[in-house]
């Protein structure tokens, strides 16, 4: 792992982008829809860089983190259920409220699609598809992807490399010729979005200014980008 920006890639035929702690900063909103959860219950609130460490696994596991059982341990599965429906719903209404784009996510697409308007860039990350998609809608991050894939578009998620492959799979029918896994390039802010890369024989980019930059030392992901101001220079497409 290299922890500057004086190394690069050579240029990749594929990027996929993870959401939450990549491109944009949702913490407070998936914090505060947790605590509702959790207050509707009459749970013990969780402070909200409790609940960010909770991230990365997709909306079930982080209901059950915070419920205190991430081993499924609680035997009544329709409890789990019910809340995770509850804060999916209280999601759905407040996910954009204090979440914002992180500076240079908007600039750095903008100009790796200009310099590279045929390069297939997709979003694949683990929050359900439908708040996924919605967000990126609002943010006008849609347009740069011609795929966007969720935790509940397959059977598996991430660090499970089938959505990944799927999306090489997709884009190479997008190019001239077939695109391999070490053509692609997952960027991600957690051991999760590294171990996928890793899982299907993609590189990786970890970013430090995301939630997890604890869990990238562990999982040493190919490069490191300490803004997405760097992602440009690393994937070997300097200005």
């Amino acid at each position: 792992m290299h922890d500057n920006t004086s190394s690069q890639f050579n240029p990749p035929r594929l990027l996929v982008f993870d959401l939450d702690g990549t491109l944009i900063d949702s913490r407070t909103d998936l914090s505060n829809s947790i605590n509702a959860m959790l207050a509707r219950y009459d749970k013990p609130l969780l402070p909200e860089p409790v609940i960010a460490s909770y991230l990365g696994d997709g909306a079930s596991m982080l209901v059950r983190r915070a419920l205190g059982d991430p081993e499924g341990d609680i035997h009544d599965e329709e409890f789990v259920a019910e809340a995770l429906s509850y804060f999916l719903d209280f999601y759905r209404i407040h996910k954009v409220d204090f979440t914002t784009v992180y500076a240079g996510v908007i600039e750095s697409l903008e100009f790796i699609r200009t310099t590279h308007p045929k390069l297939p860039i997709a979003l694949l990350t683990n929050k359900p598809v439908n708040p996924s998609r919605a967000i990126c809608d609002h943010f006008n991050l849609s347009r740069f992807f011609f795929q966007n894939y969720g935790g509940n578009s397959f059977h598996t998620k991430k660090p499970d490399p089938h959505g990944l492959l799927a999306l090489i799979t997709e884009a190479s029918h997008l190019v001239s010729t077939p695109i391999t896994p070490a053509e692609t390039v997952m960027i991600g802010d957690s051991d999760v979005d590294v171990l996928t890369a890793r899982n299907c024989g993609a590189r990786s980019i970890g970013c430090t200014f995301g939630f997890s930059p604890h869990a990238l030392a562990a999982s040493q992901p190919d490069l490191l980008a300490h803004s997405p101001y760097d992602w440009p220079t690393l994937l070997g497409i300097p200005s």
